[in-house]
């Protein structure tokens, strides 16, 4: 068979432009700077301890005692405090959960406040307060679990000593307050004797200008009848 010379060469097979890889983009930095839509300002958190120092600070596990179920509930896990006023020298226990932060724990250590171990638990102690941690004034009975016997002796000892010493500055601060009435009552009566001195001298001295106004009048109408 006889080959056509004049044929063309077969068509060249292109893929599709479609199909072709796109070209590699290098990102280019603009350096341009975006400013952000909300300026967010710096603020401070206060927690109500900047004028309190610590006296204690152990890891523990509170319990409230629920009356009406007549039970032991769980209050959270954190870090029971003993904090001392820098100004007046009041101590009060505070706890917070770890976790949320919120106040298990808030009331003041007065000199009647006991804590007695806990029968059964030698990591644990019972006591009762006057608490204000849900807001409201109310008397409550916990309980406190330690994770060791060493640290729940540490936390009764101090707690003891605070009360101890908290009576101690009721006592002088009593003591005090009487001894500034006296004072007061004595510098008074003072007063009052100084205050009738002068009346009694003040008394003495129209009392001899009267006499002697009586003697001039006499004088006078015995000089008239002569």
């Amino acid at each position: 068979m006889a080959i056509d010379d004049k044929a063309g060469p077969e068509p060249h097979c292109r893929e599709d432009d479609d199909n072709a890889p796109a070209a590699a983009v290098d990102d280019e930095d603009t350096g341009a700077q975006v400013a952000p839509i909300v300026k967010l300002e710096e603020v401070a958190v206060t927690t109500g301890e900047e004028d309190e120092d610590p006296i204690l600070d152990l890891k523990a596990k509170l319990y409230r005692f629920d009356k009406e179920g007549n039970q032991w509930k769980e209050r959270g896990v954190g870090n029971v405090k003993l904090l001392k006023h820098k100004v007046n020298g009041k101590v009060r226990l505070v706890m917070r959960q770890s976790k949320t932060l919120k106040i298990c724990a808030n009331h003041v250590v007065i000199p009647t406040m006991t804590v007695q171990e806990h029968s059964g638990n030698d990591k644990s102690c019972v006591w009762h307060a006057a608490d204000f941690a849900d807001g409201n004034l109310k008397e409550e009975m916990f309980c406190i679990r330690f994770a060791s016997v060493e640290n729940c002796k540490t936390f009764m000892e101090t707690v003891q000593e605070v009360a101890e010493s908290q009576g101690k500055k009721e006592v002088n601060k009593d003591a005090t307050v009487t001894a500034d009435l006296l004072d007061k009552l004595s510098v008074g009566e003072s007063k009052s004797d100084g205050k009738e001195d002068t009346v009694v001298a003040s008394n003495a001295k129209e009392a001899v200008k009267d006499e002697a106004k009586t003697e001039e009048d006499e004088k006078d109408e015995a000089a008239s009848k002569a």
